[in-house]
């Protein structure tokens, strides 16, 4: 399951469940986002980096809208969300792992196979344990890098490498250690804001509708590089939020408190 899919309040009798059938228009998000995740792989292995990388950029647009899809048609179901979990580990575990570890991480050896399953292994983990807290963790935060946004970081750095005529092996490196860090950071209990307080129904100022435009105009100049530091920025930001965290605590500690 993913961040943005939820298992409806009530789950539906199995029997009943069988007659009724699965509900065509979120698992159709679904399925463009596992056709894009294959997708990748299959570019991956033909030599394809920057077709490889984008998909993976395309199902983690579809994977966020099946979720909101489902809630806004009231369309959720137990096998939506077990669908979109195992979508998720082919997309953003096994596609950018496998990606990565073919354009770069292949010279390495056994470093790079073990690089490419710390990141393989850490989607799974992330998403196992994204089901099991669903109902008791704080919705505006995700106890972990997010799966999609580590899957982001990891094909956004193939993207620019190879829409810059970049080799692999000149990156091996580099592309070693964002492989682990993604990985890592998403079996970490760091905090990253998940951005679902906004209410899209809610009116805002015009200057906001500005700002959007002015955003999709930057990503259009460049779209490798701008998307890569925009997933660089946000993972960062959880280990930024944790320093600030803990500098807030220690200060509190050492002030005098008021009378």
């Amino acid at each position: 399951m993913s961040e943005d899919q939820e298992l409806p309040a009530t789950q539906p009798h199995q029997g009943r469940f069988m007659r009724r059938g699965i509900y065509l228009l979120p698992n159709l998000f679904t399925t463009g986002a596992l056709f894009a995740g294959f997708f990748a792989i299959v570019q991956a292995m033909n030599g394809r980096y920057d077709l490889a990388a984008a998909a993976i950029f395309v199902a983690m647009v579809l994977d966020g809208l099946d979720g909101r899809v489902a809630r806004m048609t009231r369309t959720q179901s137990a096998f939506g969300a077990e669908y979109d979990s195992l979508s998720d580990m082919v997309s953003f575990g096994v596609a950018p792992a496998l990606v990565m570890y073919s354009f770069a991480l292949k010279g390495l050896g056994k470093l790079g196979w073990i690089a490419a399953f710390i990141y393989c292994a850490g989607a799974a983990l992330r998403l196992a344990r994204f089901n099991t807290l669903l109902e008791v963790q704080d919705k505006r935060w995700f106890q972990g890098l997010p799966s999609p946004a580590a899957a982001s970081l990891v094909a956004g750095m193939v993207w620019v490498a190879a829409d810059n005529h970049f080799k692999g092996a000149d990156l091996r490196w580099l592309a070693w250690g964002l492989t682990v860090f993604a990985g890592l950071s998403m079996v970490s209990n760091l905090k990253f804001y998940s951005g679902k307080d906004i209410n899209l129904r809610k009116s805002v100022p015009f200057m906001v509708v500005v700002l959007l435009a002015l955003a999709f105009t930057l990503v259009s100049v460049d779209p490798p590089i701008v998307l890569f530091a925009l997933f660089v920025a946000y993972g960062l930001s959880g280990y930024v939020y944790w320093l600030l965290c803990r500098y807030r605590r220690h200060r509190d500690k050492v002030l005098p408190k008021p009378e």
